[in-house]
């Protein structure tokens, strides 16, 4: 009996575990169990080939087109000047932007009239007594007929004297007109260095203007954009738009490429072209010289790719579910990249369900469960 009261208290216990294992085996499963044993839902989307634009999108600076260094081309006072011929000020093309004294340029036109006058009754004296001596020669002999007797060395002279006497009447009268300096250009006044009562030469710089008719946009494409411009840039359609308070969006178009690739950052250059860019000419909002841009336009098309979010795809891998409801991984070939998109044209097959929503730990050939196959079941 004493070696009976050692061995019973292990033994009891040994009995109670035993029983409690098999009342744990007998439970029913509850539902938190079915839960945890069930395969993960996801949620796949259908994926199809398509055929994709490229937009290439860049910035760059508004700048003139051509600036212009305004000189003066006779000497003298300057006597009056337009009123928006001052730094900021805006000139139409053609508008008189400074006049010059004229008197003297005025008299040298009537000088050179008189001059002009007077050739041309010297050549007509020169003529009149060549054809006397064209009579006269008839009834002479041929020996005694020279060109001097006929007077043609007097009549090459007295024309050439009348070529050169116009010749003086149209300098005259281009200094004359140059005493009034034009805008070549509607154009934006940069600077102006001179004023009413100032004595100029000529050849002094006046004025700086820039040419608002047109400005352009030099846009540097990186190497892996560049790819994806078309091999006809000229013409294509581009949308200048300036972002800040009041934003401004403007319609241009690509007039070329540089030619050449920069050699510090290895980017070439595309320059896009914007008519009117102050708006004088419409109503569309200006967009000034130095305004900071960004530039959209089109560029070659992409065949057969896939457009998927680039936050299904890590190390260029994405994940579908097959016919089993298996999980695969696949590896893609990423072609192009815009915004929060990629396009991949190798990897993937049409009708692929890609998985939008991974389970936590995805695995390849992982049972899952389709959440359109679910809800459908819990409808029923």
């Amino acid at each position: 009996m004493k070696g009976l009261r050692w061995v019973a208290p292990p033994l009891i216990l040994a009995l109670g575990y035993l029983a409690y294992t098999a009342i744990a085996a007998t439970e029913p499963q509850t539902e938190a169990d079915v839960v945890s044993q069930a395969a993960p839902v996801v949620e796949t989307q259908v994926i199809s080939p398509m055929q994709h634009q490229v937009v290439l999108r860049a910035h760059g600076e508004v700048m003139p087109v051509e600036t212009t260094q305004v000189a003066a081309q006779v000497s003298g006072e300057v006597v009056s000047w337009h009123p928006s011929f001052v730094a900021g000020g805006i000139v139409k093309r053609g508008e008189i932007l400074f006049a010059i004294e004229p008197d003297n340029y005025e008299a040298a036109v009537l000088s050179a009239e008189a001059d002009l006058a007077s050739a041309k009754a010297a050549l007509i004296e020169e003529q009149a007594q060549a054809a006397v001596a064209q009579r006269q020669a008839k009834t002479l002999p041929a020996s005694q007929v020279t060109d001097l007797y006929l007077r043609k060395p007097q009549v090459l002279s007295a024309q050439a004297r009348v070529k050169s006497a116009q010749a003086a009447l149209k300098r005259a009268k281009r200094d004359l007109a140059n005493c009034k300096v034009t805008a070549p250009y509607d154009a934006l006044v940069v600077s102006r260095e001179i004023g009413v009562g100032q004595y100029i030469n000529i050849g002094t710089p006046v004025a700086t203007l820039n040419n608002i008719e047109s400005a352009e946009i030099h846009l540097p494409i990186p190497g892996f954009d560049s790819a994806f411009l078309p091999t006809q840039l000229a013409g294509i359609g581009a949308t200048i738009t300036r972002n800040s308070a009041q934003p401004v969006s403007r319609q241009g178009k690509v007039v070329r490429d540089l030619g050449v690739v920069e050699k510090r950052t290895r980017m070439m250059q595309v320059v896009v072209r914007l008519d009117d860019p102050y708006g004088i000419n419409s109503d569309a909002m200006p967009l000034p010289f130095g305004s900071y841009v960004e530039v959209t336009f089109t560029g070659t098309t992409l065949s057969n790719v896939f457009k998927l979010p680039q936050e299904l795809i890590q190390n260029r891998q994405v994940w579908v579910v097959n016919d089993n409801n298996e999980l695969m991984p696949r590896t893609i070939r990423v072609v192009r990249t815009e915004g929060e998109f990629m396009f991949a044209d190798q990897g993937l097959e049409p009708n692929d369900r890609l998985v939008v929503t991974l389970p936590e730990f995805p695995e390849k050939g992982m049972t899952v469960r389709l959440a359109s196959q679910v809800a459908e079941a819990n409808d029923e």
